[in-house]
């Protein structure tokens, strides 16, 4: 998705890519990359990522550790909860350049990321197309991708 406010001055885009899921217990979720024109782009910051899941069990609050990846890779990181998301609890991960590279590198290489908050498992979402999804983003919004998505 590609947006464009234009407010006369200047005009913004943002960038979006999003993937649905289902976690174990069948609840419809979606993880979400976006990123603006506006803001610092890669490699000074990375897109923002975000969690929602119609699962209203799951922990909510403050820097919430969390681990993405798979058996092979993992990324451990801080979530927050945010109010809901057209009705559904959402999480936004910590958008710290370092922590984001090496998230997003670990979106690339799994097939499945596997999503924790603290103990508690979230879903093991599907990656595929994750490649090409993030190279979209970089040619829509003007940033390169080489260090992600090669």
């Amino acid at each position: 998705m590609v947006d464009t406010l234009d407010t006369g001055q200047d005009a913004h885009k943002t960038c979006a890519a999003s993937t649905a899921f289902f976690d174990a217990g069948g609840n419809s979720g979606t993880l979400t990359l976006s990123i603006s024109t506006g803001d610092a782009l890669p490699p000074d910051a990375y897109p923002a990522i975000l969690i929602t899941i119609d699962n209203k069990s799951l922990v909510t609050g403050k820097k919430i550790a969390a681990t993405f990846g798979d058996p092979g890779v993992k990324v451990s990181t801080t979530v927050y909860s945010n109010d809901a998301v057209n009705g559904r609890p959402s999480w936004t991960i910590d958008n710290q350049a370092k922590t984001s590279l090496a998230l997003l590198r670990a979106m690339r290489q799994v097939t499945s990321l596997d999503v924790a908050f603290g103990k508690q498992a979230v879903a093991s979402i599907p990656m595929d197309g994750f490649t090409k999804a993030y190279r979209n983003l970089g040619a829509s919004c003007g940033f390169p991708t080489k260090d992600v998505a090669p």
